[in-house]
């Protein structure tokens, strides 16, 4: 079993900063992909980013040049610092990750954490 927990949500105003956290915990866990989602209210969820095992980064459009994802392999965590933040971003933000895990013989897994908040006030 893979659990993971997200932190860093928050209220901010607009044009301020937040950092989200994502870690996993597992039993000898390799982590592939990370992702970073979002779902505003009354809208479906949304890609942001990706950082792959690698370190091979993509993002969504709206947020390029302002939010950035990374990974530290050594405490399974994965980050999504977001800069100049507006209104528009609003959303509860999803961290997913894949990767394997070893239980009696590896594993994969495909988690999801339990959402952040983010408020973006005008």
């Amino acid at each position: 079993q893979v659990q993971l927990v997200e932190s860093g949500g928050g209220l901010v105003q607009a044009g301020g900063s937040l950092r989200l956290s994502c870690t996993a915990s597992g039993s000898s866990i390799n982590i592939n992909d990370m992702e970073w989602h979002r779902q505003a209210p009354g809208k479906q969820r949304e890609l942001v980013a990706v950082i792959t095992s690698g370190g091979t980064t993509n993002y969504a459009d709206f947020v390029k040049g302002r939010f950035t994802i990374s990974r530290d392999n050594a405490k399974n965590t994965g980050y999504l610092q977001m800069n100049s933040l507006k209104p528009e971003d609003t959303a509860v933000y999803y961290c997913n990750v894949r990767g394997s895990y070893y239980r009696l013989v590896r594993r994969v897994f495909d988690a999801w954490g339990q959402g952040t908040l983010v408020t973006i006030s005008s």
